[in-house]
């Protein structure tokens, strides 16, 4: 037996090679497959619309930059929902939350804040934010409680909010749609000014592979200050070059979609320059509502990982009675847990309605059913106790992946809830044969 590095778990010398680096670099294999199936489903719709229509329509920048916008909202409530399903519980009523937030502050923004502050105040989409976050937070805060205090199963609380929500944004404005929102509200759904350019995006790029390389030394550090096991050095830079990678190629992917033609004829008007013959190319860069997403679910993989309160969360997901024995208020914990679903929902209700520059009570319909695919698709399991924040991410990008493909293929509808519906019965019977063969194990 020998050891690749000081303190790391020794390997049999004539382990698979895959083997050998997987248990090296710690990868989590089930999310491996996740991303393995992900890259399946694009290069399929790729092909597919190349045999259909000659040119391949999936992967391209144009379609992965509006694939990854229309992830980001129901990324955001994806690492909310890991942490509801984590505590063995289930929240049917984010669509409605959505709904609901969104009329509350579409009505603020175009009936009564100009009233006070004037109709060009800047001041007006960060109060409605604000609004937003606050009655996003005390919704979800009155769910934990009457699950955490009259124990009324989360399944029946959030069942009848769904409801309660849903008619109450129809009675806020009557059915009708709200429009247009404030300008600078509308920028956090996206949009060519609502992304950050290819300057820009090469500077977050590059700060986050610092970031990564950073995070690997920390860790090593963290790790022998405890004494813990030490990766392999080949590993570590395996991990730092392969994270860079993604990133810097994601990059290139979103500078590489150009703004429309009009848009940038637009603009090049206004700021009186000259259009080129082959036409103006301004890239559009990363998306607001993408940033978000990303900066959510770095926030929540620390909050899940690194702090009390997730840890807590975990071991009441996994044995609620040792939990509660062990000291922790369960109770309070249930209904922070369900503030912050609350809040996040209220989150994406701001970049569902900035995306469509309008606020109506129908916004967020099946939402949650999406939300809680992410989760269980990422790997998150029912049973409780186990789930990660960046599975639920891949997890909303699989579902959007497939309704995107389909819609470039004519599918309608029906037939893309249908495929939904089929891919999360068949995550959660993964989950269970997994389960079953690790209990086995």
């Amino acid at each position: 037996m020998t050891s690749a590095a000081p303190g790391a778990a020794s390997a049999a010398p004539d382990e698979p090679t895959l083997r050998r680096i997987l248990r090296a670099t710690e990868v989590d294999t089930r999310m491996l497959g996740m991303i393995f199936a992900l890259a399946l489903i694009w290069v399929g719709f790729n092909v597919y619309t190349q045999i259909q229509s000659g040119e391949g329509l999936f992967l391209t920048p144009r379609n992965l930059w509006n694939l990854s916008v229309q992830t980001s909202s129901i990324a955001i409530m994806g690492t909310g929902m890991v942490l509801i399903i984590v505590m063995r519980h289930i929240d049917l009523s984010v669509g409605s939350i959505i709904g609901f937030v969104s009329t509350i502050i579409g009505v603020a923004q175009v009936r009564i804040l100009p009233e006070y502050l004037g109709l060009d105040s800047p001041a007006i989409w960060i109060l409605a934010v604000v609004l937003a976050l606050v009655v996003g937070a005390a919704i979800g805060a009155l769910h934990g409680s009457l699950v955490a205090y009259l124990g009324i199963p989360a399944f029946i609380v959030t069942l009848g909010a769904q409801l309660f929500w849903r008619g109450a944004a129809w009675w806020v404005t009557a059915g009708q749609t709200i429009a247009p929102l404030d300008p600078r509200f509308s920028l956090m759904g996206g949009g060519p000014h609502g992304s950050i350019g290819a300057t820009w995006s090469w500077v977050l790029a590059l700060l986050a592979c610092v970031g990564i390389v950073f995070s690997l030394y920390s860790g090593r550090q963290r790790r022998a200050r405890f004494r813990f096991p030490q990766r392999p050095m080949w590993a570590e830079y395996l991990i730092a070059a392969v994270g860079c990678f993604v990133v810097l190629g994601a990059t290139l992917i979103v500078n590489a979609y150009p703004w429309p033609e009009r848009v940038a004829a637009r603009w090049a008007e206004a700021n009186n320059v000259a259009v080129p013959a082959g036409g103006l190319f301004i890239s559009t860069g990363w998306a607001i509502p993408v940033l978000i997403a990303l900066v959510v679910g770095f926030a929540m993989t620390f909050l899940a990982r690194r702090t009390r309160f997730g840890r807590y969360v975990y071991a009441i997901g996994g044995n609620p009675e040792a939990a509660e024995l062990a000291g922790i208020n369960t109770k309070r914990i249930t209904v922070m847990v369900f503030a912050l679903m609350g809040m996040l929902a209220a989150i994406a209700a701001c970049i569902d309605s900035a995306r469509l520059d309008s606020a109506t009570n129908v916004l967020g319909q099946l939402d949650e059913l999406y939300t809680i695919a992410a989760a269980v698709i990422g790997g998150t399991s029912l049973a409780g106790g186990v789930g990660t924040i960046y599975g639920a991410l891949i997890g909303a990008l699989v579902i959007q992946s497939l309704q995107s493909g389909m819609i470039l293929l004519g599918f309608d509808s029906a037939f893309q809830q249908m495929v939904v519906g089929v891919v999360l019965v068949g995550a959660v019977g993964l989950d269970t044969f997994y389960r079953r063969r690790t209990a086995k194990g």
